[in-house]
């Protein structure tokens, strides 16, 4: 409890719950007065009464319906300082093929690690756990963090937490904790344990509740599958879900979000639904005007992003000409001709008028004739393109009389040459000659 409750521990805790949260009004209104809060949270932790249960619930639908309980920010600072300290611990009591809330894991890891277990085996038995969140027991779970953690002060924060939620009778953790996932991959570290160790099980990766096991045979799997269920029931109170799945690894499995196929991976059936719909709806938000071209770019690409390490090139490149900016009445723009749209030249060939909101300055094209008429030049058949052949810019400028004046600057001996041809004498930095409308 001493590290939990350490000063630096807990601003590293803040500065973590804060990532991506700036803008909430909850977030501001901790980090306005930071010390403080701070402080208090210290005194609360050594004291041993933490107040935890303030929670805001809502629902989502995507990829099924599930209630989130998000905490309070103070919560989530809480929650974050005891995963400081204690999430080593947890992590040690996992197995190697434990994909979930774990650093250098994930999910793209599991399901490598699926498929590669998939071209040395030929059956596998993919099981899931019923209402998994909701089924947690309460006392199950302070039992096996009792048998990591010694500390009576740790203990009785982890059971104010886990208390402080419940579907049932002493069950259920609540989705949207940063806790209820940790305490949720560490429930089921036992059954690694019993599938790896007593039942001889090599083959076998776990996503949270997603477990799948690989064999040589269907019997030897239907055996796993029985040991495995009753195991869950004595053990941790949990049940199976009914469409356990046992068949053939040629035929693919469903697994994350992908069909897993021995030598080949690609999208599942649930995952091109929702790609489609999300991909929609980010088009209609973009084409109505809710969102800017960056968020519209943001979004698509974290879309894109899951897609990419299977075989989908063909699906995506359906779906943006079914759906893309085709479908929604635009038309596709280049990004190097924006500029150049929005500053509204008219064609060289008609006399150039500033257009409301153009800038004052703009490039003057070379290799133009030059003025029919002047009265500034004595030589209106000169060529200036011709002598004034610089490395630097020239530009065309409006002076305070509406005359457009040619600003030329270059070499010395070009500067003396146009200031002989037109002027007879002035300075040799930068010459000025009075020109019609008509120059370009």
């Amino acid at each position: 409890m001493a590290q939990i409750a350490d000063a630096e521990n807990l601003r590293l805790a803040f500065w973590k719950a804060a990532r991506g949260k700036r803008p909430k009004g909850d977030c501001r209104v901790f980090q306005k007065h930071l010390d403080s809060n701070l402080a208090g949270l210290r005194a609360e932790l050594l004291s041993g009464r933490v107040a935890v249960g303030d929670y805001h619930s809502f629902r989502i639908l995507d990829p099924k319906e599930r209630t989130i309980h998000a905490p309070s920010f103070r919560e989530r600072v809480l929650h974050h300082a005891l995963m400081n300290v204690c999430e080593p611990v947890l992590d040690r009591a996992a197995v190697f093929d434990s994909y979930a809330c774990r650093q250098g894991k994930g999910q793209l890891a599991a399901v490598r690690r699926a498929q590669s277990h998939a071209r040395r085996h030929s059956w596998f038995l993919k099981l899931d756990v019923r209402k998994y969140f909701d089924s947690v027991d309460h006392r199950v779970l302070l039992r096996l963090l009792g048998r990591k953690f010694k500390d009576p002060a740790v203990l009785e924060v982890f059971a104010s937490i886990v208390a402080s939620y419940q579907t049932g009778p002493g069950r259920g953790v609540p989705i949207g904790n940063l806790t209820s996932q940790h305490f949720a991959n560490f429930y089921l570290a036992p059954l690694d344990r019993f599938v790896k160790e007593r039942l001889g099980r090599r083959a076998y990766v776990r996503y949270m509740d997603d477990c799948v096991v690989w064999g040589g045979s269907k019997e030897e799997l239907r055996r796993v599958w029985l040991a495995v269920a009753a195991f869950l029931a004595d053990e941790l109170a949990l049940t199976l879900k009914p469409n356990t799945i046992l068949n053939r690894t040629d035929a693919g499995m469903d697994f994350l979000g992908y069909r897993v196929y021995p030598h080949q991976l690609r999208l599942c059936r649930r995952s091109k639904r929702r790609f489609v719909a999300k991909f929609r709806r980010y088009e209609g938000e973009g084409a109505e005007g809710r969102w800017t071209e960056l968020q519209l770019q943001q979004r698509m690409q974290a879309l894109v992003a899951f897609t990419l390490p299977c075989r989908s090139w063909g699906f995506r490149r359906r779906v943006l000409q079914r759906f893309g900016v085709a479908a929604n009445g635009l038309e596709p723009r280049d990004p190097r001709r924006q500029l150049e749209q929005q500053r509204d030249e008219l064609p060289v060939s008609e006399p150039q008028q500033q257009q409301p909101g153009q800038c004052e300055q703009q490039p003057w094209i070379p290799g133009c004739a030059g003025p029919s008429s002047t009265g500034g030049l004595e030589n209106p058949q000169a060529d200036p393109a011709a002598i004034l052949s610089s490395k630097r810019s020239v530009t065309r400028q409006r002076t305070a009389n509406e005359d457009l004046v040619l600003v030329a600057e270059g070499p010395p001996q070009n500067l003396r040459a146009f200031r002989r041809q037109h002027h007879g004498s002035g300075p040799e930095k930068t010459i000025k000659a009075h020109l019609t409308d008509t120059l370009i």
